[in-house]
């Protein structure tokens, strides 16, 4: 599945901390090939920073295609269904929530 910057950054501060074993497995896994090597952030002038909202060269455009298994994917579900159900999905989700709640 192919991602934005936005999308991937969203993502990762999106995702549950806490589950049971297998889902703590999965998500690492999903954080780390959500995140940015050094040389993303050379290219996409990026910056991170606690309690910072992320910035970036807004120009690029880049996208990166990164594997999601399906039990990858129910956490994704599970996670944006909590945030809609509690009202705390953000506009930064709605592109996350077309990727994976929308049927194409």
């Amino acid at each position: 599945m192919e991602f934005s910057i936005k999308e991937r950054i969203v993502l990762l501060f999106s995702l549950p901390t806490e589950g049971n074993i297998t889902a703590l497995k999965i998500m690492r896994k999903m954080r780390e090939d959500l995140s940015f090597s050094e040389e993303e952030h050379k290219e996409f002038k990026l910056v991170i920073e606690n309690n910072k909202t992320p910035t970036w060269d807004y120009e690029n455009q880049t996208k990166k295609d990164i594997p999601i298994g399906e039990k990858a994917t129910d956490i994704i579900k599970d996670m944006l269904q909590k945030l809609d159900r509690e009202q705390k999905l953000t506009i930064d989700h709605m592109a996350l929530w077309e990727m994976f709640m929308e049927d194409k």
